[in-house]
């Protein structure tokens, strides 16, 4: 009987372990597109609790990517990465923002 708490003890604590967030990838700095209407705010929350290796910045020339924001609670987000040089990378849409941003991590993230 001590055997098996012992065994689950050390399950439950293992899989805790891994429970927070993973921090994945080198450190990338994005500046919004001037006509977003996400407020930067929630998109700063946001990345840092889904992507804390992804900062915002107000400096074009110190950012690796733009992101340009659009959508509203209820309406739906549209995510879109422009690569320097204005070439879109990447674009997204999801209801949620916490989803628009997760999705535009895992694809920064995996970007060579």
């Amino acid at each position: 009987m001590k055997k098996l708490i012992v065994v689950l003890a050390i399950l439950m604590f293992s899989g805790v372990a891994g429970a927070g967030p993973e921090v994945v990838g080198k450190p990338l700095k994005l500046v919004m597109e001037r006509h977003s209407t996400v407020p930067m705010v929630e998109v700063v929350k946001n990345f840092g609790e889904k992507c804390p290796n992804v900062t915002i910045t107000t400096n074009p020339e110190r950012s690796d990517y733009m992101l340009q924001a659009f959508g509203w609670p209820g309406d739906g987000y549209r995510f879109m990465v422009i690569a320097k040089g204005g070439d879109t990378l990447y674009a997204t849409k999801t209801v949620l923002l916490s989803n628009a941003v997760k999705d535009v991590c895992h694809f920064l993230n995996t970007r060579p």
